[in-house]
């Protein structure tokens, strides 16, 4: 299989690269036909440490003040890839002035000159389908004041990328990576001159992805909720570029943003980031309300699950719940053991969080942001509720093993507000032992209640139960149950050691309770995001106990202190891309 898989990934190298220099024949465009309105947003801040030479990809970072983008040396493929999609050229649009224009007029004709016949890592379809969006989008801003021969080789070169794309989109993996590719060519399809045969191919098939990769509940196999913002920002772009070019949107399309939009509600915290699970992040700043905004999709999920997350909101508390089993293997390459894992913010500052995915930093740390202990979950013995397999030689991808395989779920009213309760089987192959796991959030937002179970159910649970206890000498199975906080988050032992007193930077306070059954300790934890270069240092919350009978209770609770007021003014934010540190 991994033998395979190599022989295609260098059969799509080959095709990829005969490709592209076959499209170097293709016909200059002249014009534009139609030119969508800019909808990408990029940061002030970012674009500033790019012409101030601080050039950070991947999260990697590397400083080379006056030296061109192109001749840095990239630590890895992952940097290269970020480089030649061209996101960068939103933050440098974001900066605007003329001496940031010349730099990223500079920049981009050197890749014409360099890569433009077809050379370089940047010719894969998800990649050139993120360069023509970016080209396109900001073509006035790059094509001022430039002489006729830049403006030609500016158009050939979109020409070329164009034809590229419409033989090698079908090349590009499904999901995001389809999604991107597709897009690009719709936009250059419906924007350039001579081009316009290419976007009806083009419309057909990202609507046929729509009716494959979105399901019902508006969710993505992957349950990537970052990368559900991506996919729903591209249909809303695509639509968008066919409506101003007067080309109807096929109804695939627009029933799939549809789906997506009030899921991608249930995944919004109160703060307007996403939840972090299944190595997505909280998504770039201020791109999921703008595109809320901008699909004219008013409607929320009804109660129950959206992709596969529960969701408890009142007041200015939200919370969101991984209730489902994780992404299957095909899909689950970035799949975490997050089964029952919750987030909590309040108002606009996150409380309860999980680690997040540590791709960026590494393959060490992309392991452990995949683990249960990094979740705000529970943890049986040192276990993870889903193992990692063996990476693949050809990919060298991980995928999950002895997943949970059923995750019931229920959400009703409570007498004083919202409950969830859910279960999993997680630890049955390995102790005999259901996970339950009951929250509930009061009318207010100012209070919620938890509690978990371990449960051997079966006898044939039983006994395996029993036949773990041995080998521990009747000392008890061991188990953790995590609350990761944001690093924003102040947090001390109060009462004795019995509870513990957190301070968010609005000023609220929040009290973490427990029944007294189990061993109480505030501990160092990280919480991993994207576009910084070393994890940020933080806290968590742990209850330790031992599993002593076939079934173990533990209850907690987490409110507002009674100081807290009912309505905070937060106007206090940090200033997004401010990440250096």
């Amino acid at each position: 299989m991994s033998t395979l898989a190599g022989f295609t990934a260098r059969k799509a190298r080959f095709l990829n690269r005969w490709h592209a220099r076959r499209a170097t024949q293709a016909k200059a465009v002249t014009a534009f036909v139609s030119s969508p309105e800019p909808r990408t947003i990029g940061s002030f801040a970012k674009g500033r440490q790019l012409v101030a030479g601080n050039y950070l990809f991947a999260g990697a970072l590397i400083e080379a003040k006056d030296t061109p983008i192109w001749q840095v040396d990239a630590p890895d493929r992952a940097y290269l890839n970020e480089i030649h999609g061209f996101a960068w050229l939103d933050d440098l649009a974001a900066v605007g002035d003329a001496s940031t224009r010349a730099l990223a007029q500079e920049w981009l004709w050197t890749w014409i000159k360099r890569y433009g016949r077809g050379g370089g890592p940047g010719w894969t379809p998800d990649l050139t389908g993120r360069r023509l969006i970016r080209w396109i989008n900001h073509a006035i801003f790059m094509l001022r004041g430039q002489e006729a021969s830049a403006s030609d080789a500016f158009y050939r070169s979109l020409a070329q990328q164009t034809r590229f794309l419409s033989k090698r989109w079908h090349a590009a993996a499904p999901g995001l990576p389809r999604f991107e590719a597709l897009t690009g060519l719709i936009y250059a399809g419906a924007s350039l001159e001579g081009m316009e045969d290419l976007a009806p191919p083009a419309v057909a098939a990202l609507a046929r992805e729509c009716e494959d990769q979105i399901d019902r509940q508006g969710g993505l196999p992957t349950r990537n909720p970052e990368e559900l913002l991506d996919v729903f920002t591209l249909l809303t772009w695509a639509a968008a570029a066919l409506e101003e070019a007067e080309k109807p949107v096929p109804e695939a399309h627009t029933a799939a943003i549809a789906r997506i939009a009030p899921t991608l509600r249930t995944l919004r915290h109160s703060d307007g980031g996403l939840a972090r699970f299944h190595g997505g992040g909280r998504g770039q700043e201020g791109w999921l309300d703008h595109a809320l905004a901008a699909c004219e999709v008013k409607t929320r999920q009804p109660d129950g699950l959206s992709m596969g997350y529960a969701r408890l909101s009142s007041g200015r508390t939200s919370i969101v719940i991984d209730a489902s089993i994780p992404p299957k293997p095909e899909a689950g390459y970035n799949a975490h053991a997050s089964t029952l894992a919750f987030e909590v913010t309040s108002g606009r500052r996150p409380l309860i969080v999980n680690c997040g995915s540590g791709a960026s930093f590494g393959a060490d740390w992309r392991r452990a942001g995949r683990a249960t202990p990094s979740h705000s979950a529970l943890t049986v013995d040192g276990y993870s509720s889903a193992r990692l397999g063996d990476a693949d030689r050809a990919t060298a991808r991980e995928t999950l093993i002895d997943a949970p395989t059923h995750v019931p779920i229920e959400i009703n009213h409570a007498p004083d507000g919202l409950r969830f309760q859910g279960g999993h089987n997680g630890y049955v192959r390995t102790h005999g032992l259901t996970h339950a796991r009951q929250l509930e959030l009061t009318f207010d937002g100012r209070g919620m209640a938890g509690e978990d179970m371990l449960l051997a159910l079966e006898d044939t649970e039983k006994r395996l139960f029993d036949k773990v206890m041995d080998t521990k000498k009747l000392a008890g199975i061991p188990f953790d149950i995590r609350f990761h906080l944001h690093p924003e988050v102040n947090a001390e032992l109060d009462m004795g050691g019995s509870a513990v007193s957190m301070a968010l930077k609005s000023g609220e306070i929040w009290v973490f309770r427990h029944d007294g059954t189990q061993n109480l300790s505030l501990e160092p934890s990280v919480y991993l995001e994207k576009g910084r270069l070393k994890p940020r240092a933080s806290q968590q919350i742990v209850l330790s106990g031992r599993a002593m009978t076939f079934a173990t209770r533990v209850r907690w609770s987490l409110s507002k202190a009674q100081e807290t007021a009912m309505g905070i003014r937060d106007l206090n934010r940090d200033e997004p891309g401010e990440v250096y540190d």
